[in-house]
């Protein structure tokens, strides 16, 4: 699948290595990043769980993201993004969480927020909270793809280096 099984097989690998435990929340990819991770073998020892939390609903139940945040800046925002990583973090046994929010298509894009923007936030216990955005292009399912290989990269990042082997592949910084 372009790369994402050698991702995640690198991801566990260095997740095995530190000692890590992984969670997801995701919107777009609707579960994507936890279908790449789990079709990984043995990767019951190093992933956690993943929460689907496609509706706002289930963003503001299960991962308690503010209904005001919501509504200040929509499903697809930084600030969104940030808050269902929290909550995942908080209601996982997991030390690192990805979390995953964009537009995907083929409708749904807007002048400020168009088809192909998907904002990430990486939770980690002992770091804070990072996020950014991308702009993928192409359909609904290559967006959702190219989502799914930048969380998985996100999460790598995210590692102690010296989790990290040779065989790892490259991480894209930014």
């Amino acid at each position: 699948m372009n790369g994402i099984d050698e991702l995640s097989r690198a991801l566990g690998e260095a997740c095995v290595r530190a000692g890590v435990k992984l969670a997801t929340a995701e919107s777009c990819t609707g579960g994507g990043v936890g279908e790449a991770i789990t079709r990984t073998p043995g990767s019951s020892a190093w992933f956690d769980r993943g929460f689907v939390t496609y509706s706002n609903y289930a963003k503001v139940d299960l991962l308690g993201v503010k209904q005001e945040t919501l509504g200040s800046h929509g499903a697809v925002s930084e600030p969104v993004a940030r808050e269902m990583a929290m909550g995942a973090l908080h209601q996982s046994d997991a030390d690192l969480v990805v979390a995953v929010t964009g537009v995907a298509g083929p409708d749904g894009g807007t002048a400020t927020k168009p088809v192909g923007l998907v904002w990430f936030a990486f939770a980690s216990l002992e770091g804070g909270c990072q996020s950014r955005f991308e702009v993928f292009g192409g359909d609904r399912a290559a967006i959702r793809e190219q989502a799914v290989r930048e969380a998985l990269r996100g999460l790598a990042a995210m590692l102690p280096a010296a989790a990290l082997s040779e065989g790892t592949p490259p991480v894209k910084q930014g």
